[in-house]
């Protein structure tokens, strides 16, 4: 007699009892068999008996767990939900490579004087510089500010018509390439777990930064990969912030929401196309955490003023980690904020911050704007700097939805201190992975922020900051970085086993294989879903 045929004895009635009698008379008939089995008979009953209660219990609380709403799922996972969504057009690439070198003839006919400016640093970077300091930082002759502005008034008069037929749709474009290739793994996987359906459009600067295979598993979310180097000479992109503007200007889609590589939406953008800022102005731009500290030259430059004035000292600067354009709308602004670009290293990007926090291509799009008295949307919401749970370090800013004007809700996490990498918060031993090294994870770096919250298994947002916002994206987050780690290109089995153990202890995450029983093998058809 088997064990299961000790534990459960069945009537062999034609017509079954009640149940209720049917339990009482196998009740009966254990109580016999206990009274007269022997201590082994005992054990053995016994075991059955608690693997019963066991396996009931975790059914119990695997039916009673099961989260309402497939928002947390990993059962249908999102990125096959994404499969549906069309890819975008691919440019026209000998057109548009065709305007390029018009715009870049008009460039080089009218360079800025003098063409190098000097980069001096300010006498604190953590203390905003005063009026005085601002006004006599960097140095322009008087010479060199009249060939300047008018060499400025030449490129504005010559700047190219719309060309019609070129771009069409909506769409999300994105850097990456190098390490940034990392961080925008978790921005696309986010865009996708917060509900996005817009296509979207991956730059790199050329073919020894895309990774084929990336590219083809991207394709069947709607993504498509793009080079730079096949519609312009990379060579002459001095700096990675002159990337930016060449991916938004090259892009297939007529309206864009570009957004760096270390950016994660924390909640779904695509109704920001159907704003009101949008629709009304055709740019929105999101506020940095200071005002403008560009040379006094600058208005005059670029047509703002008569002379040298302060008319821009109580602007908010922007803080480009997001930003959306019409370029029908906005086509020659963006031509001239790619003048500004294509001089920017050696000349615009000193000019318009001076070196103060923020030197770069950001707010290139705002004087080109201004310069062409163009409307744009400000977000009129202050951004919140993220700190890591429980210390003083911080993550990155939070941007706020500029659907909602009246009230602060978050919409994108700018991760500027703290990249959001699967690879770069887990992996062990990537230093020596000759085809994409990661010089240390936060995991192997005691000295990192988060190392403790890695090892011991704790949240790194703190939830008091997430319930008061109304949001909770970590979860979500390490959804997409399971995504990464177990079931991409980027897959590794120690790396997915480090994931999922993360996911269960901070996160209440449990996963399956097809027997339902818990498993953290590592392998990359494992289901999930979330207790907590």
């Amino acid at each position: 007699m088997s064990a299961l045929q000790t534990m459960i004895i069945l009537g062999d009635d034609p017509d079954p009892p009640p149940p209720t009698h049917r339990l009482r008379n196998t009740l009966r008939k254990i109580r016999r068999f206990h009274k007269g089995g022997s201590p082994r008979q005992h054990i053995v009953v016994l075991f059955g008996w608690l693997l019963i209660i066991y396996l009931v219990f975790r059914l119990q609380r695997y039916l009673l767990s099961r989260p309402s709403s497939p928002f947390l799922l990993c059962e249908t996972p999102t990125h096959e939900q994404s499969h549906n969504i069309v890819l975008p057009h691919s440019p026209n690439t000998e057109s548009l490579s065709r305007a390029w070198k018009t715009l870049q003839a008009i460039y080089d006919a009218h360079p800025p004087q003098p063409l190098e400016l000097t980069l001096k640093s300010f006498k604190s970077l953590s203390d905003f510089p005063d009026l005085e300091d601002i006004k006599n930082h960097t140095h322009i002759s008087k010479e060199d500010a009249e060939v300047t502005r008018h060499n400025h008034v030449q490129v504005t008069k010559k700047l190219l018509p719309y060309p019609n037929g070129l771009f069409s749709g909506q769409g999300i474009v994105m850097l990456a390439g190098g390490r940034y290739t990392g961080f925008a793994t978790t921005g696309l996987g986010m865009l996708r777990e917060v509900g996005s359906k817009l296509p979207v459009e991956i730059w790199v600067k050329d073919h020894e930064e895309e990774n084929d295979e990336w590219c083809k598993e991207l394709a069947n979310e709607g993504i498509a990969c793009r080079r730079l180097s096949d519609f312009m000479d990379t060579k002459l992109l001095e700096h990675g912030y002159q990337l930016k503007i060449s991916s938004i200007f090259f892009s297939s889609f007529e309206q864009i929401l570009f957004l760096d590589a270390d950016n994660v939406p924390v909640r779904n953008p695509d109704g920001i196309f159907k704003s009101k800022a949008f629709t009304d102005t055709g740019v929105i731009l999101w506020p940095d955490y200071w005002t403008h500290t560009g040379a006094p030259l600058l208005p005059y430059i670029v047509g703002l003023s008569d002379a040298a004035s302060e008319v821009l000292r109580n602007d908010q600067t922007a803080e480009s980690g997001q930003l959306m354009w019409d370029k029908r709308r906005h086509w020659k602004a963006l031509c001239l904020a790619a003048y500004y670009n294509y001089f920017g290293p050696q000349h615009y990007y000193t000019l318009i911050s001076q070196g103060w926090a923020g030197w770069g291509d950001k707010d290139t799009f705002t004087i080109a704007l201004q310069s062409l008295r163009q409307d744009f949307y400000m977000v009129p919401h202050k951004l919140v700097t993220l700190f890591v749970n429980g210390s003083s370090s911080g993550i990155g800013m939070l941007q706020a939805d500029p659907t909602k004007p009246a009230t602060y809700e978050p919409m994108f996490l700018h991760s500027n201190i703290i990249k959001w990498s699967i690879r770069g918060f887990f992996c062990s031993g990537c230093a020596n992975d000759e085809k994409d090294p990661v010089a240390l994870s936060a995991w192997e770096d005691a000295g990192s922020s988060i190392n403790s919250h890695l090892k011991e298994h704790r949240r790194i947002f703190s939830m008091e900051h997430m319930q008061a916002m109304q949001i909770d994206p970590e979860p979500l987050i390490w959804k997409s970085f399971e995504h990464v780690a177990c079931r991409s290109v980027w897959k590794r089995p120690d790396l997915c086993n480090r994931t999922r153990e993360h996911m269960e202890k901070t996160f209440g995450y449990e996963f399956y294989g097809d027997g339902r029983s818990s498993n953290l093998g590592g392998g990359g058809d494992q289901i999930c879903h979330r207790v907590g």
